[in-house]
């Protein structure tokens, strides 16, 4: 025969025992969701003051909300009294799995975390990395994006990019040109410095400060080497640059000074018989 009883009262002792612990982590998920609710809002409005990126921002976000749920959750099942050791061992070994079988694109997101937050160079910037130069079109958590001067898309893994030298041809409002001429060794070298002069000043997108200056850099093999420095604008870097070499080629063609090309003397030594 079914002792009702018995069961009766142990179904009232388990009540008894587990009501309590059931209401409270009952009470602990609710606060913990609307706590972690307000802590996620308070992040997500400090990040966007700080101007980071909306991308990164809503990831981190998402990943952060995921991250204080699992944990809220491990802690109302072991208020209630479910073996959590073995669950939270299952859950570390599947994180480490997953972290080495994805241990590029971890590699990446870290890499564009640090230039999202670091900022080494922004949209629209030119740069050279990894071999590869152009504009910045878009700096994504995983990859960046460079768009060359013929429209090329490249694309760059952030990790490679993070790790290696950048150079930034934009950081600065304004950057030296350096222009290299050479004339013949038998030319007027006061003549073709005062040519190179006059061109420096009527070149009205050459900054005066710092002060342009004209060097003689070099004797080489062929050629007597001047250097042109001037400072500009960044934008007028390469309207400068071309448009003094096609000037010079055409100046010192009308002044007679000559622009010359290697060449070499051979000596023919004929042997008496």
């Amino acid at each position: 025969m079914i002792d009702f009883k018995q069961y009766s009262d142990t179904a009232v002792e388990l009540v008894m025992l587990y009501t309590p612990k059931v209401l409270l982590a009952l009470l602990t998920l609710f606060v913990g969701l609307w706590m972690i609710k307000v802590v996620i809002k308070t992040a997500d409005k400090g990040m966007e003051k700080a101007e980071m990126d909306v991308s990164l921002r809503r990831f981190l976000v998402s990943l952060s909300r995921m991250l204080l749920k699992a944990v809220l959750i491990i802690s109302v099942a072991g208020m209630v009294g479910i073996e959590t050791t073995s669950f939270v061992a299952i859950l570390g070994a599947a994180g480490l799995a997953i972290g080495l079988a994805l241990q590029g694109s971890l590699a990446n997101f870290a890499g564009g975390v640090l230039i999202l937050i670091f900022k080494p160079f922004t949209v629209g910037d030119f740069i050279e990395g990894q071999g590869h130069s152009g504009t910045v079109h878009s700096i994504q958590v995983f990859n960046t994006v460079l768009k060359t001067a013929d429209n090329k898309t490249i694309i760059i893994p952030n990790g490679q990019l993070s790790s290696g030298s950048i150079v930034n041809f934009s950081a600065e409002a304004t950057r030296r040109v350096d222009m290299l001429f050479g004339i013949g060794y038998g030319d007027d070298i006061p003549r073709a410095k005062a040519v190179l002069t006059r061109l420096m000043a009527e070149e009205s997108r050459i900054l005066p400060e710092p002060a342009p200056q004209l060097v003689l850099k070099e004797l080489g093999d062929s050629s007597v080497n001047f250097e042109m420095r001037v400072w500009a604008n960044k934008g007028d870097y390469w309207g400068i640059y071309f448009e003094m070499l096609e000037k010079v080629k055409l100046t010192f063609d009308r002044e007679g000074i000559s622009i010359p090309f290697p060449q070499r003397d051979v000596h023919v030594y004929q042997e008496k018989n």
